[in-house]
């Protein structure tokens, strides 16, 4: 466990996510506002996380605990394909209460030293190009841009937007 203090004041604690968070996940994406899910894949139903929680042996989890709610989480999927050995796929996701006070570089600083440690090659991810916040954040921690697909993301606002494909080669 990792306690974090954010810009705010708060002091969030970062773990690793267990089988038995499940239900607070669920709570966490359940709580979120349409704006903090904009551009992800959600609906996050309990069976979504169920399915990540059963697949724990593949990922980096980590959840942000603020009091006993979960406020964070952001995993890195490890392929198991002997082909991708050491590529990952990164996913970040955050409770609009915890939004620009530093709980994101927090989280990603922390599960990219993980994988660091478990001497992975490349993590890679997928964005909209219109989300600009976490763009400014991945390119932080030298995410680059390595590939667009022209509107492959269809908005709440019913219109299609660019997708990133971003990559980043850790340094151990």
């Amino acid at each position: 466990m990792w306690k974090v203090k954010l810009k705010d004041g708060r002091e969030v604690k970062l773990r690793f996510l267990k089988a038995d968070d499940k239900n607070e996940l669920f709570q966490m994406f359940s709580s979120m506002s349409d704006d903090a899910l904009e551009w992800s894949m959600a609906p996050y139903t309990i069976d979504v996380i169920q399915r990540w929680i059963s697949n724990l042996q593949n990922l980096i989890p980590l959840i942000a605990e603020y009091g006993k709610k979960v406020v964070g989480y952001a995993a890195i999927y490890r392929f198991p394909a002997p082909r991708r050995k050491g590529v990952g796929d990164f996913g970040i996701y955050l409770h609009q209460d915890f939004h620009n006070v530093g709980l994101g570089t927090a989280m990603t600083e922390r599960v990219l030293q993980l994988a660091r440690t478990e001497k992975m090659h490349k993590i890679e991810l997928g964005d909209v190009a219109d989300n600009k916040t976490a763009i400014r954040l991945y390119k932080n921690f030298g995410f680059k841009i390595e590939g667009v697909s022209k509107d492959s993301f269809r908005g709440h606002d019913g219109k299609y937007h660019d997708l990133f494909h971003m990559g980043a080669i850790l340094k151990t």
